[in-house]
């Protein structure tokens, strides 16, 4: 009788296959996590995020490209001697613009147009003095005799550009969710800057339109921002009862905020003594119509404001006080992009697991 020949098929416990892969997949979400906290960590910091900027030079100093010595701020004499203007690129109700250049480095100098608004003016050189800091645009020197400030020139110019600067093609490959709203996180970091200014809570007043606020604020070559318009930047003191009234016109439209509106109805003309002052949380309300702009229509852009929804209805409150504050609107902007960092490196984990 002829045996059949006897295969033994050797089978590999299902749990021991399951443990392993698990395991081999803990370990991977485990090195993905760390090699994410290295990636914000060196993003925050060695781009110029991090709290401290070791390329400030103490109060009245600056430098300026690869310069690596601080130089005292530009006198009058100095201004008049060594800066050399080339062209006007830009005029406002209170300044002019001239690009100029100081040895060799492009630099802008601002000069006072209008007489009556002296103040404003020179409100706005106190405020850039003192609110030196990786947010503000860096102070080169001034002459309140001429009533001229110069500052640091940045090419691609106020955030007004940035949507025509995204599409050229020398930057198509950074016009990405990521880069857009880390120059959202860039935004709101200025406001919780403001609002918590060794000066104490300053309220950013120029901003009765999208278009207005975009002109506040300059777009660096490495693409970060800076506010470089500080001439309506009021104090708020709430422990002596000081809040604030940003211009003394009616304002309308939806994207200020409610209680910036005349409250009294159309029977009623407009009387700024009538007009109840507020607080800095007008600067809350603006954050998702500011953001909305820097999100645009990227691939992933509404995936992002899924995440925002949230936080970007409290900014939307009614009631100022329900409001989030800058520092928890600034918080959870940095978790929403950690969240997609780690779901755009992982797609699958979530299932896996």
């Amino acid at each position: 009788m002829e045996k059949k020949p006897h295969f033994v098929r050797r089978e590999f416990p299902p749990r021991e296959v399951s443990s392993l892969s698990l395991g081999l997949l803990l370990a991977a979400v485990l090195i993905l996590n760390a090699l994410l906290y290295l990636y914000l960590n060196k993003f925050y910091i060695s781009s110029g995020r991090a709290e401290t900027d070791p390329g400030l030079c103490p109060f009245g100093y600056f430098k300026l490209g690869a310069v690596k010595n601080c130089s005292p701020w530009l006198s009058c004499e100095a201004i008049n001697r060594e800066v050399r203007k080339l062209k006007c690129v830009g005029e406002g109700a209170v300044k002019k613009v001239f690009l100029s250049e100081w040895k060799e480095n492009k630099v802008v100098l601002s000069q006072l147009t209008n007489s009556e608004l002296k103040e404003d003016f020179l409100h706005g050189l106190k405020m850039l003095k003192a609110l030196q800091s990786k947010h503000v645009v860096r102070l080169l020197g001034y002459c309140e005799q001429q009533f001229t400030i110069l500052t640091e020139y940045h090419p691609l110019g106020s955030l007004r550009g940035l949507n025509e600067t995204l599409h050229m093609p020398k930057y198509k490959g950074i016009n990405t969710w990521h880069r857009r709203l880390m120059l959202a996180i860039d935004y709101v970091s200025v406001i919780r800057y403001l609002h918590s200014s060794p000066l104490g809570t300053l309220v950013m007043c120029d901003s009765n339109d999208l278009d207005k606020v975009l002109s506040q604020y300059l777009l660096t070559s490495d693409f970060h921002i800076l506010v470089n318009d500080l001439d309506a930047l009021p104090l708020v003191n709430r422990s002596a009862g000081r809040l604030v009234k940003c211009g003394h016109r009616e304002l309308r439209g939806e994207f200020v905020a409610p209680e910036q509106r005349w409250p009294y109805g159309e029977e009623v003309p407009f009387e700024d003594d009538l007009m109840p002052p507020y607080d800095e949380k007008t600067d809350i309300w603006k954050i998702p119509d500011v953001s909305n702009f820097f999100l645009g229509h990227v691939e992933g852009s509404d995936i992002v404001r899924l995440h925002l929804f949230d936080i970007h209805a409290a900014c939307k409150k009614e009631d100022p006080a329900e409001r989030p504050s800058a520092q928890e609107v600034l918080d959870t902007y940095k978790k929403v992009l950690t969240l997609l960092i780690r779901e755009a490196a992982m797609p699958g984990a979530r299932e896996m697991l």
